[in-house]
């Protein structure tokens, strides 16, 4: 066991016991959160534009601070991005992490030099946790891997711009420096076809024991590694016992990933966002990821079923409750106030406060008031599948309203690793699922408003494919898991078997 691993336990132990101490004063710590947020707030164009000098509780916030997306606060972004001070937050920006859009093309989401640090520390206190529970740190002695972003950055008025894993990679500890992968000239390689190939040489002779990464893309890592040597992935990384990753549900991919692995391994799931780092997993034996309450963020939830309701429900965390699905709301001290990422979480926990991200509150499908939502669809490609050889690498589901005969039906579009041997049986399973789960579904098969879902095949690669098709290929990009409208399954028709 190497010095570096024989030094993490006790560190690792240390961090622990530290954050437990605010975990189990979670209001305590949210209120200390809040009035620093609401002090430093006053500072800014916006907490002057919003009465900040006024709020003495939450009670006040709300009235003050209305719930706003990106376009309900860009035109103090804008300015932010032309060079003025104390906007959103005292100062200006050390960064702007760029994201995709939807109705407004790029966004630019500030990070100052007070919401950096969080990103980073939260991202080292899962592998810490890791090393505490196992009581092993012996990862740290191999080599690393975090498939992402390029880390070049672009200037805009002083400030720098760049994805936030590609500003992330500036913060790579020097003790890790020499463990990391892939080298810096190859993690600034823009084409994700070319940039995974040199990862694969990069790689195929080390021993890696941590790779993290988007599951879709670090599956195509794993693939290209595999057709090189013919070698499953534990046999090429004997030391590799865990994968980190974030961004999307992992149990569609799971069994493909052990397969490629060759054995099991623990996984460790992440909940970054470029809003801020919200959760990371804290323990290989409890059910979701430890709330980051000391982050720099105060957190408030609008239950999903009345976010699009003139005046919904808006509660700190001190009244949430287990099993409702919400919308996560963020004030940062970034300078997002009253800020809807478009993520729906539910507590698995209350002590602490645990979450699970259960969906996007603009992906669902409510075609015929059914209301179903990503955990659903999830949950019941899963339950199909489980205990079978069928291995998915990809789907996305949509309704088909009109079809050309017949009753309106949910089509599912799947990319199928290995096939099942009855795909209408399949269908029946996902479709018993559905029903169970949802009981609008349920009533509208049972009605005879809906006929059971549709599968269709999508080639191998068909999604790689599309996603280059639409110029999303590669790195933080990822496929929605369903949508109320048929604009992706529209265009996904041309990669079909």
């Amino acid at each position: 066991m190497g010095i570096k691993s024989i030094l993490a336990i006790p560190f690792a132990k240390k961090v622990r016991k530290q954050v437990y101490k605010w975990a189990n004063k979670p209001h305590e710590t949210q209120e200390k959160v809040f009035q620093y947020l609401v002090a430093e707030g006053c500072k800014t164009a916006f907490g002057k534009d919003h009465d900040f000098i006024s709020i003495n509780n939450y009670e006040d916030f709300k009235k003050r601070i209305p719930v706003n997306d990106y376009e309900g606060l860009c035109t103090y972004v804008d300015r932010m991005v032309a060079g003025e001070e104390n906007i959103l937050w005292k100062g200006k920006p050390l960064y702007f992490a760029k994201t995709s859009g939807t109705t407004s093309g790029a966004k630019y989401i500030p990070i100052t030099k007070e919401s950096m640090p969080t990103h980073i520390t939260a991202a080292r206190n899962a592998l810490l946790f890791y090393a505490a529970e196992k009581n092993d740190a012996s990862f740290v002695n191999g080599k690393m891997i975090f498939l992402q972003g390029s880390p070049v950055l672009e200037d805009m008025n002083g400030i720098r711009l760049g994805r936030l894993s590609g500003i992330a990679a500036h913060y790579v500890p020097n003790y890790l420096l020499k463990n990391r992968l892939p080298s810096w000239e190859t993690n600034c390689i823009e084409d994700w076809d070319t940039k995974v190939d040199k990862v694969v040489e990069e790689t195929i002779n080390e021993d890696m024991s941590v790779i993290s990464g988007i599951p879709s893309w670090v599956q195509m890592y794993f693939e290209k590694l595999i057709d090189k040597t013919g070698k499953t992935i534990s046999e090429l990384f004997p030391n590799f016992n865990f994968f980190v990753y974030g961004g999307v549900n992992f149990e569609p991919y799971k069994n493909k990933f052990e397969t490629l692995i060759g054995k099991k391994i623990d996984y460790i799931e992440l909940y970054p966002a470029s809003e801020g780092f919200i959760a990371y997993q804290d323990s290989q034996t409890e059910k979701g990821m430890l709330l980051q309450l000391n982050s720099g963020i105060f957190y408030e939830f609008i239950p999903a079923t009345e976010f699009f309701d003139e005046n919904p429900t808006r509660i700190s965390l001190k009244n949430v409750k287990l099993g409702v699905n919400y919308a996560i709301i963020l004030n940062t001290s970034a300078g997002l106030w009253g800020y809807n990422i478009g993520d729906t979480v539910e507590f698995t926990s209350l002590k602490p406060y645990r979450i699970k991200v259960t969906g996007r509150i603009k992906h669902f499908i409510s075609a015929f008031g059914e209301h179903v939502i990503g955990k659903e669809v999830e949950k019941a490609l899963n339950d199909a599948i489980v205990g079978t050889n069928v291995n998915i690498s990809e789907f996305t589901v949509a309704p088909q309203v009109n079809p050309e005969s017949g009753l309106p039906y949910h089509e599912w579009f799947i990319e199928f690793e290995n096939e099942p041997d009855n795909l209408q049986e399949l269908a029946l399973k996902i479709d018993a699922s559905m029903q169970t789960q949802n009981v609008y579904y349920f009533d509208l098969i049972s009605g005879k408003i809906l006929q059971p879902l549709i599968i269709r095949k999508v080639k191998k690669g068909g999604f790689h494919e599309y996603m280059k098709s639409i110029g999303k290929f590669g790195g933080q990009n990822k496929i929605p898991q369903l949508s109320d409208n048929r604009k992706i399954a529209d265009v996904l028709k041309e990669f079909l078997l």
